[in-house]
């Protein structure tokens, strides 16, 4: 489903077909950016692409003058829409029903708004939010644009997507060997009852690559598991072994939002969350957890985490 980034960009994946009445559709990572009043797909999400990676196509909202339904048009493409830019038409595909509804509503609504002036009210409150920001880092919150009466209107909401990311492609990475860290234990402890669980994004410790884990946080460990389906998890982490669990003041640097980190001993874990809401929910189960394993005496100095604000 289209979502709203922390920049207010309209984004999320479809297949288009590039070359005209090919009928190849390619997948590709679109955003729709109102303020720069254009449409952009690239070959991925920007966040798992090297730094400077160019857009693989570009439209100006300008040119687009209808996008509609085009299952009569292309019957063998499910999930089909038109988009009309000039003298082009670009055929898209939905990955379900209401995808396609809702990506030809933003889409049709985009180039018919007008961004508003810096003495709108809407460009006021959004001035205030981001000199509220900590210069450290920004708050990661996710919204929702509806557009009334011609004017975009904004409000934080959760991001709906759930797992996304393919868990192929695990045999071309090294294991990692786990005596280096003898704490570690490959082992899950049984008989805990579940506080949280559920995919997040985590960084390798030796290739630096990104992979989705299902991670499983009980009253005296956070493990994470190649999926739901495994028994066995790849990594266990002791609660008492972890000093701060926190929102990463780096997710600017490396490029990724809501992401926390889990500072241990002799590591720190990196792990990207698929919301800004489920972000500050794994930060403060984390949190609680370690205060009621070790006691609200050494909570302070033992834990770092902070109530999101709310708007």
């Amino acid at each position: 489903m289209p979502y709203v980034d922390r920049q207010n960009r309209i984004c999320g994946f479809l297949d288009i077909e590039e070359n005209e009445n090919s009928g190849k559709f390619l997948r590709r990572y679109f955003i729709l950016d109102t303020r720069e009043d254009s449409l952009v797909w690239y070959m991925d999400n920007p966040q798992n692409l090297p730094s400077g990676s160019p857009p693989v196509g570009i439209i100006k909202l300008t040119y687009i003058s209808k996008v509609s339904d085009a299952t009569k048009l292309r019957p063998k493409a499910e999930f089909c829409f038109v988009m009309n830019a000039g003298m082009r038409k670009y055929f898209l595909q939905a990955n379900d029903q209401q995808d396609l509804v809702e990506w030809v509503n933003v889409l049709n609504k985009a180039t018919k708004i007008t961004v508003p002036k810096q003495s709108d009210p809407l460009c006021q409150m959004d001035n205030a939010n981001r000199q509220a920001e900590s210069p450290s880092g920004k708050k990661q919150v996710s919204y929702r644009t509806e557009i009334v009466g011609g004017v975009p209107i904004i409000t934080p909401t959760q991001k709906e997507e759930t797992s996304e990311c393919s868990e192929g492609g695990d045999s071309n990475y090294l294991k990692r060997s786990q005596s280096h860290l003898p704490y570690f234990s490959a082992k899950h402890p049984p008989d805990n009852a579940i506080i949280k669980a559920g995919y997040c994004v985590k960084q390798g410790a030796v290739m630096k690559n990104w992979k989705r884990r299902y991670f499983q946080l009980d009253e005296n460990t956070i493990g994470y598991f190649k999926s739901e389906l495994e028994k066995e998890p790849l990594r266990v982490i002791p609660l008492k072994e972890v000093h701060k669990v926190q929102e990463c003041k780096q997710s600017d640097i490396m490029m990724r939002d809501n992401l926390f980190e889990i500072v241990t001993t002799s590591r720190t874990f990196y792990v990207q969350a698929d919301s800004p809401e489920d972000m500050h929910s794994w930060i403060k189960a984390i949190s609680g957890a370690i205060v009621a394993q070790r006691g609200p005496g050494r909570s302070a100095a033992s834990v770092c985490y902070s109530e999101p604000q709310r708007k």
